[in-house]
């Protein structure tokens, strides 16, 4: 509690006393803000939240993390005119801050600056609308972050009589036009709220310019400010998907200079679209602004609430857990491609005498900040008695952030692809084959700590990172570590390891974890150069849940992208979701995080997901299904010609898994591509199926596995298998791969169909040959021509022969003599050959 001068206190007495009588008392004026949902950039600990601003309470406090920028926000529920912010400043004072509005949380607008500020408590007279209004701190006054008692936000509930907002919905939001005159009038400058700026057109009609509010809204007015180019005849227009416009205004013998135009209509894309310029110029335009109805079409997505009901969360005194295990497991044993998702998320504490049994679509995963806080006496086991012993298609599953005492001394955990095992202890041996040593296709582990042996016996790859294990006994054809403590030192020539003693960049997935009550998602910071385990340091943010739009069944494209427009982060819940629009990631450090491997399906043939060309976008834990009519790409990270760097603070994908058939027919000609600079692809499975329902060479084409455009990209744990043409094209600079597996496809009819360039089939791995510079490690390419035994594959990789472009540790594979392949990369290393199933290696090329 601070206290205050003496002299403060007698100055303030002796004004009191030549006040004039005071009147009869009336109760203060409540704050808009009291009482609201706050959120903020940071808190520095547990005790200093947020809420504890806007609780009315002068004896509590939010403070930030000691850094700057730093926000605080508050929710005030409407739209509301705002007239004064009054700020309590605890010791620890902004010096330099605004006070901004939002009508959704995503664009802001300044209300006032403070600059030189003192600390104490700042009452600001403002003018101004919004729903959400913030304290956006520039430079702190102090060593320690900003502290506020109190934040509070004085005015009008609603907006007053006008229907239509006078905040620009338009300013800031992505733009595109149909030509710039030149690179310095950009279509975004007729957007950014300076009209020293603009968009100009090439010299010719007809021309547009467009805007994308990001979400359905009412349309009220739409202002613009013409330069002296400007458009005699135009229309305003207006579109829900960007494609088909509704005339909203037709405007003809206008005469340029600025005007404003009411109209009526709704949509997420608002055009002005001229048709006939008034000068010999192109069209130019200083500034669009764009008036939404009051409150937008729809009501605000609100953050948190509940799991839904595909989430199972236990404790250890649930009653009858063993058998909720038991249940779920007997729905999703041998449900391939089963519409069933399940999430077990199982509080801290310890648990006796449990063997949960993980099938399809189904997750565990720990509630405590670190593994050990959630302790099983017992197994997590994956085995294949499903499939008769054979581990190879045991898919789609996850483990996560748990400690295991085995039973019996060894956990099994006997998978295929897209099944990851992340953040656990093992307090015993890891036992990575089925039941009998049957066949297996794995595998991923991260951030682990195996305090025993890992046996992987019949497994034939496996790929460990940022890990530690008590030791590793064999293998098939390929192992890879990076980053691991007590892993077998490499021996490629002779043996299937290879081993990098650290990882160059890895950031590890986000969680859901229990702080207290109060679920938050944890946000690992990047690591380089890293070995073993992240935790129990655990570098990094925490999100509370109301800074979530948690995804249920039956939720919609247009709320999902709502919701991504008002700054949520997602958390998309165990379910299939049918999307009829694209969402839309463009907020920098957006979280976009699944569980029980919530799957999406593009409808229509449109693009499942789009990230914008920003800093530390998180995509995590999820599966896209292609759906029956053809997308171009399904996961598309930075628009096309992507340039800006994000080293300090790449975007993220992990467990982020792609499917093209299997549970019906699916089309998709590119299935990831990549265009952002410095992306870290952390395990994926982009699996164009060669079983199932909907297969075949062109019920479930699909083009591209994953095509890397951006420079500076890695790739940790990449597993794609089956397409077309090229599994993996790589064309950005500086690309790194460490481990790679790919099978291609079965179902090739014959080798002229998949004849190119006078080549003999696609290369699973193709570096173009424009790149200078890449480099990759522990890679291996498997052939299995079911439908053509004979076919001859060239290569099972292609790159260009350049000193900055080496390989370590490269392999391919006759699987039992179903077709082979000439040569390991472009034109050299040995042959396959006949039934035997043996790799043919180089270490290094060139």
């Amino acid at each position: 509690m601070r206290l205050r001068s003496v002299g403060v206190a007698l100055a303030a007495m002796a004004a009191l006393l030549a006040l004039p009588a005071p009147r009869p008392a009336t109760a203060a004026e409540l704050p808009l803000s009291q009482g609201r949902t706050a959120t903020s950039s940071s808190d520095e600990n547990a005790g200093t939240p947020a809420a504890d601003a806007v609780d009315g309470d002068t004896g509590t406090r939010w403070s930030s993390a000691a850094a700057d920028p730093q926000w605080l926000q508050v929710d005030l529920g409407t739209t509301a005119t705002i007239s004064k912010v009054v700020l309590d400043w605890e010791t620890a004072y902004g010096k330099d801050y605004k006070i901004q509005a939002s009508t959704d949380g995503s664009t802001w607008t300044d209300l006032t600056s403070v600059t030189g500020g003192d600390g104490g408590t700042d009452s600001l007279d403002v003018s101004g609308q919004g729903r959400y209004v913030r304290m956006y701190g520039i430079h702190r006054g102090t060593q320690w972050g900003y502290s506020l008692w109190e934040f509070q936000v004085f005015g009008a509930s609603g907006t007053g009589t006008s229907s239509c907002d006078p905040a620009n919905a338009a300013q800031g939001r992505p733009a595109t036009a149909s030509s710039t005159e030149n690179a310095g009038t950009p279509a975004s400058a007729a957007f950014d709220g300076d009209t020293g700026t603009r968009w100009s057109s090439q010299a010719s009609d007809p021309q547009w310019v467009r805007v994308d509010l990001g979400s359905v809204r009412n349309l009220c007015r739409v202002d613009l400010t013409w330069e002296a180019a400007y458009a005699k005849e135009f229309q305003i227009q207006a579109s829900t998907d960007g494609q088909n416009w509704t005339t909203l205004r037709s405007v003809t013998g206008a005469s340029g200079g600025t005007a404003s135009y009411d109209v009526s209509g709704s949509g997420r894309y608002v055009r002005i679209n001229g048709t006939v310029r008034a000068t010999g110029y192109g069209y130019s335009l200083w500034e669009v602004a764009v008036h939404t109805g009051s409150g937008g079409s729809t009501p605000p997505v609100q953050g948190g609430g509940d799991l839904g009901p595909n989430v199972i969360v236990v404790d250890p005194g649930t009653p009858g857990l063993q058998q909720k295990f038991d249940d779920v497991f007997a729905k999703q044993e041998s449900a391939q491609f089963g519409t069933g998702r399940y999430q077990f998320l199982l509080k801290p504490g310890t648990y006796n005498g449990i063997n949960a049994q993980i099938g399809f679509y189904t997750s565990i995963s720990g509630l405590g900040l670190n593994p050990d806080d959630t302790q099983i006496n017992g197994d997590v086991t994956v085995d294949a008695g499903w499939f008769n012993g054979n581990a190879t298609q045991n898919f789609w599953r996850s483990a996560e952030n748990l400690a295991i005492r085995p039973s019996n001394g060894t956990d099994r955990w006997a998978v295929a692809q897209a099944a990851p095992f992340r953040r656990i202890h093992v307090q015993g041996g890891l036992n990575l084959a089925p039941n009998g040593y049957g066949w297996a296709s794995g595998g991923y582990i991260a951030d682990s700590k195996i305090d025993g042996t890992v046996g992987p016996y019949s497994q034939q790859q496996w790929y460990t990172r940022d890990s530690s294990v008590g030791g590793w006994t064999n293998g098939v054809w390929n192992m890879t570590f990076t980053g691991v403590q007590g892993a077998p030192a490499t021996n490629f020539d002779s043996g299937p390891y290879t081993t990098l003693d650290t990882t160059p960049v890895s950031r590890e997935k986000p969680f859901l974890y229990l702080d207290g009550n109060t679920y938050k998602v944890f946000v690992p910071a990047k690591r380089t150069n890293a070995r073993g385990v992240s935790w129990p340091a655990n570098a990094g943010t925490s999100l509370p849940l109301d800074q979530f739009y948690v995804v249920k069944p039956g939720a919609t494209a247009a709320t999902i992208n709502q919701a991504l427009s008002q700054g949520l982060n997602l958390l998309f819940t165990p379910g299939i979701y049918h999307l009829d629009q694209t969402i839309d990631v463009t907020r920098p450090d957006t979280v976009v995080l699944g569980l029980g491997l919530a799957t999406l399906v593009p409808d229509n043939g449109i693009d499942a997901m789009h990230v914008a060309d920003v800093d530390g976008v998180r995509l995590a834990g999820f599966l896209i299904d292609a759906g029956s009519v053809n997308s171009d790409t399904l996961l598309r990270i930075g628009p096309p010609g992507a340039s800006a760097d994000h080293s300090a603070d790449p975007t993220t994908m992990q467990d982020v898994f792609v499917r093209i058939g299997g549970a019906g027919p699916g089309l998709a000609t590119n299935s990831v591509v990549v265009n952002s600079d410095d992306v870290v692809i952390d395990h994926t499975w982009l699996w164009r199926a060669d079983h199932g329902s909907g297969v075949g060479w062109d019920t479930n084409r699909a083009d591209y596995g994953l095509r890397v455009n951006g420079d500076d990209v890695l790739a940790t744990g990449l597993f794609v298998e089956h397409f077309n043409k090229y599994d993996v094209l790589w064309s950005g600079e500086r690309g790194r791969t460490i481990f790679f597996q790919n099978e291609k496809a079965y179902d090739a009819p014959n080798a002229a169909a998949i004849t190119h360039d006078g080549i003999v089939g696609y290369a699973a791995y193709k570096v173009a040959d424009t790149v200078t510079q890449h480099e990759a490690w522990g890679l291996g390419s498997y052939c299995n021509y079911t439908a053509d035994p004979s076919i001859v594959q060239a290569h099972g990789f292609q790159v260009p022969v350049t000193a900055g472009v080496r390989l370590h540790d490269v392999l391919v594979i006759s699987l039992g003599g179903k077709g082979q392949y000439a040569h390991v990369v472009n034109d050299t290393g040995a042959p396959t050959s006949g039934t035997d199933t043996v790799p043919s290696k180089l270490t290094t090329f060139p």
